[in-house]
């Protein structure tokens, strides 16, 4: 591990998952929205040379980077279903699309509490048939949104209708709205982002009383029939470890090419800071991009 990546999980222990602990309050939700948004618009810019193109597609407003014309990736954001957006994470989705070539979609889907449960999984196969109708999708995500990228692979297999994406990448994925992973326990003591109570609520607010089972919500729980491969790369010290890797294991006893990536000491969602805060960050970058190569 870096001296970088010590300085910076010394800055979201003692910043950032306090303040992410707040989403266990009424109406918190709002503020870490616009925190959240301030700080990926100073910390984590599209890279130069990247084109950015605002538009809208499937019902949403989705921002759009690099060549349109090559293999699309469709990137789901983060945020616990209430926060995050296309801009907090156009700088990581472009930083893959420069490494890989092509373009990608990174789609506002909606959030809690304003559109709850099933609104951000029936959004993204909306886009994702718009999508896959214009030439071959890589599905990728992180946190919330690899989730919810796992959710709608499974969607997808669900349907003979649709093409599979060549391959779906998650990040630190939130796999299990029932919480029952128990690394929400024995790593509540190194995980220096994510309090689990906060996603407990946020899980909460985002199911509207919806069974944390079902498949479209937490994807642990579904069946992907045919599914092409999946890689996956959480930290050790992360609340959500067990997520992924439970994840990983129903995926590979259902015959689906899986592979687990698990990184010593390194935050949750690390890619998503560029490589002068983390170098550790474009060291996994260039792995998800050789995994799409």
């Amino acid at each position: 591990m870096s001296v970088r990546a010590r300085l910076l999980r010394t800055w979201l222990r003692w910043i950032e998952r306090p303040a992410l602990n707040r989403l266990a309050r009424q109406d918190a939700a709002i503020r870490v929205r616009r925190r959240f948004e301030w700080q990926c618009r100073i910390l984590c810019p599209v890279p130069r040379g990247v084109a950015q193109r605002w538009t809208e597609r499937a019902g949403m407003e989705v921002l759009e980077l690099g060549d349109p014309t090559g293999p699309q990736l469709l990137y789901l954001h983060g945020g616990a279903y209430v926060f995050g957006s296309h801009r907090t994470h156009k700088g990581l989705a472009g930083r893959l699309v420069k490494r890989i070539g092509g373009g990608a979609v990174v789609p506002h889907y909606p959030l809690a509490p304003e559109s709850p449960f099933p609104a951000a999984p029936e959004a993204a196969l909306r886009l994702y048939r718009q999508m896959a109708a214009q030439g071959p999708v890589i599905l990728a995500g992180d946190s919330a949104g690899g989730g919810l990228a796992l959710s709608l692979l499974a969607m997808i297999c669900a349907d003979p209708d649709l093409p599979q994406p060549l391959a779906t990448l998650v990040l630190s994925p939130l796999t299990d709205l029932a919480m029952t992973g128990d690394s929400l326990q024995t790593n509540d003591a190194s995980e220096v982002v994510l309090p689990p109570e906060g996603i407990r609520i946020s899980a909460l607010g985002y199911l509207d009383g919806a069974d944390p089972s079902d498949p479209r919500a937490s994807p642990l729980y579904a069946q992907f029939p045919g599914a092409g491969p999946v890689h996956v790369w959480v930290g050790d010290g992360e609340v959500l470890l067990d997520d992924s890797r439970r994840m990983v294991h129903v995926l590979q006893g259902q015959g689906v090419e899986a592979h687990l990536t698990i990184a010593p000491g390194l935050p949750h969602v690390w890619p998503l800071f560029p490589g002068w805060m983390l170098p550790e960050a474009d060291a996994t970058l260039d792995q998800m991009a050789a995994a799409i190569r």
